[in-house]
């Protein structure tokens, strides 16, 4: 019984942790984006048809390396999204590697809230 308790405990509290990470993840992408960052959706077309954030540019992560003019000067702050994480990690880092130095990646839009 013991075990159970604490093994509960435990998921609640690293689900509590998540949560407040993924509010404070989606408060300094706001802050970004309010100071100038370009919003890109690194998902695919038709993902980004299905629904996007407002504002948000689409280029999807395989296409990166052929758009990076889309983007403007390395420079340029940028905030990346996708569904769940995983592509906007491929594109900070593709962008980091091409001279983009203000990438900042939401991960899932889910944490735009």
């Amino acid at each position: 019984m013991k075990t159970v308790l604490v093994v509960s405990a435990l998921f609640v509290g690293l689900f509590l942790v998540s949560c407040t990470h993924q509010r404070s993840v989606g408060a300094e992408a706001h802050r970004r984006v309010e100071a100038g960052a370009m919003l890109v959706d690194v998902r695919t077309p038709e993902e980004f048809a299905a629904g996007h954030l407002p504002g948000a540019v689409n280029i999807p992560v395989e296409e990166l390396p052929q758009r990076l003019g889309e983007l403007g000067a390395p420079e340029k702050s940028l905030v990346v999204y996708c569904g769940s994480g995983a592509r906007s990690s491929r594109a900070e880092r593709l962008l980091k590697e091409r001279g983009f130095q203000q990438v900042f990646n939401l991960g899932p839009m889910s944490a735009w809230e």
